[in-house]
């Protein structure tokens, strides 16, 4: 029993009411040092700051010493909250705020009330992009140089972000801001995304406190692979119409008045990523009807870049007597030489893409709008990036209802074929993406896409900079040369942050992006740009930016196009070309060969930004890399046991039978009455398989990219008790066990699959052709059940949980070694074909 005395009790709690009250108004002086609301900012060299040496009194009695509390972090006086929005897959034409036919009033308006900048670059490929604008660090220093689904084992191409290269969201974290990311996150590993992480490649362990978003390329907006912080969440079960574009809206929204309400004083970094305008295409059917009623897109997609074109020139975007380069006629087919039915489908899927992205932009605006209700966007710096590349053409010429099937090589589906889809399109029932010639017409000014590395179409964008606080000359442009690396330098600059030089110990690599802060101020609207040269380089199409000279690499393949023999020197291998950006700012009128010695100087200088960020060495492989081992849960491992449902293993993580025999094997417990339910399954909708039983009967099936559906079937239900169900496949290619440089050998080759029941054949089937390269990538790995979308409609709908007791499940994969022999003739061919 413990006894208190009353006397020592009053008296301490008068001490600590006295520590603990102010002695002016909190308006008429700060806390005092060492009270629990004391605060402090920090030089911001060392993060996490040093800590500090107790400033109190101790004695051996409580009474008769002084408590002391370490100050908490804020940031600098005045240092505003920031909302950093990037876009996905869109051109400098795609906004109504630099010259396109899609509205985007939110743009609009922030560009009226802030500043337009005209000269803001990618580098030509979504996670390259991401990853530098988060570091102010090129994206091969930082392990970018291609999406982590294509990531090999060099420093600049792995997908991980190296601990000497704080992201933003850590610095500002540390220096006292709120912080959060909200949509794409497509810099996690593919290869560390599962529940076992690790999870310091997360936002949560990159510095960002809060993550509400996807992880991974794309996803479907109406069933997403959407987490918050590194859980797994389905806001959208039973809620038919629910989109991600509006939930994400929702949830950043209520995070903000949140953390106003709890910590009115404390700054906000908020990094805003929607999916949009990403395939697949998926905007509410409120926004597609409201731009098919405008009829924007009844020309073609030539009539609609003359008129980009035209609205360019009346706002001074580019001089009246520019031209635009020769429409592609040998890869698009120009509008005029189309079918109606063609026409019909095109201007369909176009209008889908245009309600999205103004859908987007109306959301993004209701976000701004809550940060207005709070009266806090006199104090906000929000950069709002149209696109972290210009326009993806990955739906190839014809477009696509399933991008999923141009991953494993099915560039142009038949219009005829995808007339089935033509109601749907924009819906859950597809994974869409449009015609190629939209894409280009959206790169207006510019010509090319997504992925040319080497042209301005692909790396060119637009950005608007609003900050009441901080701008005052309201509705400028600016037309210096910026890159993605200047944004992070930039919030740094405007916040009176410091970049570190050690975090958690770790000695920083400087921050490679330079402040365009001083921009904002009128007096400095014709300043010279903070940067002379840049370097610009994806799957070895590459391109050099030096005083108004660019210098580039010819376009070679167009992306839907994968060639069977890659560059095996994209250095020097190449016809290079040169343009005066000064005369021509689009890129139509090659000098190459006026100035032999620039050409020589310039690339030059190439190799040397190359070596000095990590792009060695270039590789040109394109699809094929998505093919080749890279780390993860499963590298090495032949065999994988089960003896529990579970869910929501990603792709990048889970056991991969592409291009390999292998063999399921279930053991399982039927109840009477009798079982339904999937047993295993991988992908999803639009491309996988699952094992699972329909009225008591096994079944095995291949979702061939929602094109076709090749079944192996039990006829007989089985009885109550236990079972041991396989499903073995003997495939009849050679694999891709062994690293051959660009080799396709062995992808997607057939096979002969056979189902067991207690080991006896029920049902035995020859496959022509595997899927070769990727299942749907957004789905996952589930066992005992079914997460997000299906992969057979007419016969399930998820969950579809296993009713049957699932005693084990075993996988063994037999994965193809090639051959010494093998290698040398695969080598021997790449080489003649290069020759």
């Amino acid at each position: 029993m413990v006894f208190i005395d009353g006397r020592r009790l009053v008296a301490a709690v008068g001490v600590l009411a006295a520590l603990s009250a102010a002695p002016l108004s909190a308006q008429d002086a700060a806390p005092a040092p060492g009270s629990p609301a004391a605060t402090t900012t920090i030089d911001g060299r060392q993060l996490p700051p040093p800590p500090r040496a107790f400033g109190g009194k101790i004695e051996d009695q409580a009474l008769e010493s002084t408590p002391w509390w370490p100050p908490q972090v804020v940031p600098p006086e005045d240092a505003p909250n920031v909302l950093l929005i990037i876009t996905d897959d869109a051109g400098f034409g795609v906004p109504s705020t630099f010259g396109g036919v899609i509205p985007t009033d939110t743009m609009d308006e922030l560009a009226a009330e802030g500043l337009s900048f005209t000269n803001i670059h990618s580098t030509a490929l979504c996670s390259p992009t991401r990853a530098a604008l988060i570091t102010g660090r090129n994206h091969h220093s930082v392990g970018f140089g291609v999406v982590s689904e294509a990531s090999t084992g060099f420093p600049g191409y792995n997908s991980l972000i190296p601990k000497e290269k704080a992201t933003v969201g850590r610095i500002l974290r540390d220096n006292g801001y709120n912080t959060a990311w909200f949509g794409k996150n497509h810099n996690t590993p593919s290869f560390a995304a599962s529940q076992a992480g690790p999870f310091d490649q997360w936002p949560t362990g990159m510095g960002f406190e809060y993550f509400y978003g996807f992880v991974g390329g794309d996803a479907n907006q109406w069933q997403p692979n959407l987490f918050r912080n590194t859980t797994a969440i389905y806001p959208f079960e039973g809620k038919p119409g629910w989109n991600l574009v509006t939930g994400m809206a929702d949830d950043a929204i209520e995070h903000i008045n949140n953390l106003h309400q709890i910590a009115p004083d404390k700054p906000f970094f908020v990094k805003y990523a929607p999916g949009a305008t990403h395939a697949p295409h998926h905007p509410t059917q409120e926004w597609v009807d409201k731009i098919a009623a405008l009829n924007l897109f009844d020309d073609g997609y030539q009539a609609l870049r003359e008129t980009i074109f035209e609205n360019q020139k009346k706002m001074g975007l580019v001089s009246q007597d520019a031209k635009l380069a020769d429409w592609p006629a040998d890869k698009l087919k120009p509008w005029d030489q189309l079918t109606e039915q063609e026409k019909k489908l095109f201007v369909r899927q176009v209008e889908v893409f245009a309600a999205y992205a103004a859908y987007n932009d109306h959301e993004i605006g209701r976000v701004i709008d809550a940060i207005d209700n709070l009266g806090e966007l006199d104090n906000t710096l929000i950069i709002y990036i149209n696109g972290d590349n210009g326009t993806s053409a990955e739906g190839g010429p014809v477009g696509t209802p399933n991008e999923v099937a141009w991953f494993n090589g099915i560039a142009e589906m038949p219009v005829e074929l995808q007339m089935k889809w033509f109601d749907a399109w924009g819906t859950e029932e597809t994974y869409n993406h449009m015609s190629a010639g939209w894409s280009w017409a959206f790169d207006t000014p510019f010509d090319y896409f997504k992925q040319n590395a080497n042209r301005l179409g692909g790396v060119r964008q637009n950005m608007v900079v609003s900050w009441p606080n901080g701008i005052t000359d309201k509705g400028g442009r600016r037309d210096q040369f910026l890159h993605v690396i200047d944004v992070v330098p930039t919030i740094l600059d405007v916040a009176g942050i410091a970049a570190p030089m050690e975090v958690d110990g770790i000695l920083q690599h400087p921050i490679e992006g330079a402040s365009f802060a001083h921009l904002f101020d009128a007096a400095n609207s014709d300043a010279p740009s903070p940067r002379n040269t840049q370097y610009f380089e994806i799957m070895g199409q590459w391109a050099l930016y030096h005083d108004g000279w660019w210098l580039s690499t010819e376009v070679n393949r167009f992306p839907w196009e994968t060639p069977g023999a890659p560059n095996p020197d994209p250095l020097n291998n190449q016809v290079l070309q040169l343009y005066d950006l000064t005369k021509d700012m689009n890129q139509t009128t090659d000098v190459a060969a006026d100035h032999p010695e620039k050409v020589a100087e310039l690339k030059d200088l190439f190799v040397n930004e190359a070596k000095k960020y990590q792009v060695f060495p270039m590789d040109a492989t394109v699809v094929t890399r998505l093919a080749q081992p890279r780390p993860s849960i499963a590298a090495g491992r032949s065999e994988f046991v089960y003896t529990s449902p579970m869910t929501g293993l990603p792709q990048g993580d889970s056991p991969n039978i592409l291009n390999s025999s292998y063999t399921f094997t279930a053991e399982i417990e039927v109840p009477e009455g009798g079982a339904e339910g999937m047993i295993v399954t991988s992908g999803g909708r639009f491309a996988g398989y699952g094992l699972y039983l329909l009225d008591s009967k096994p079944v095995f099936t291949w979702n061939m990219l929602n094109l076709k559906r090749i079944q192996w079937k039990g006829e007989e239900a089985l009885a109550p008790g236990k079972h041991v169900i396989e499903f073995d496949f003997k495939y009849d290619g050679l694999g891709v066990g062994t690293l051959v440089y660009g080799s396709p050998s062995g992808l997607g080759k057939g096979g002969t699959g056979t189902l067991k029941v207690d080991g006896n054949v029920v049902a035995t089937r020859k496959m022509e052709n595997t899927i070769p390269t990727y299942l749907q990538w957004d789905e996952a790995f589930d066992i005992g059940s079914d997460t997000l979308t299906g992969i057979h409609d007419a016969e399930y709908k998820p969950p579809f949980t296993l009713t049957a007791k699932l005693d084990k499940l075993t996988l063994r994969i037999d994965r193809p070694q090639l051959s010494e022999a093998d290698i040398q003739k695969l080598r021997d061919a790449q080489q003649r074909a290069s020759d």
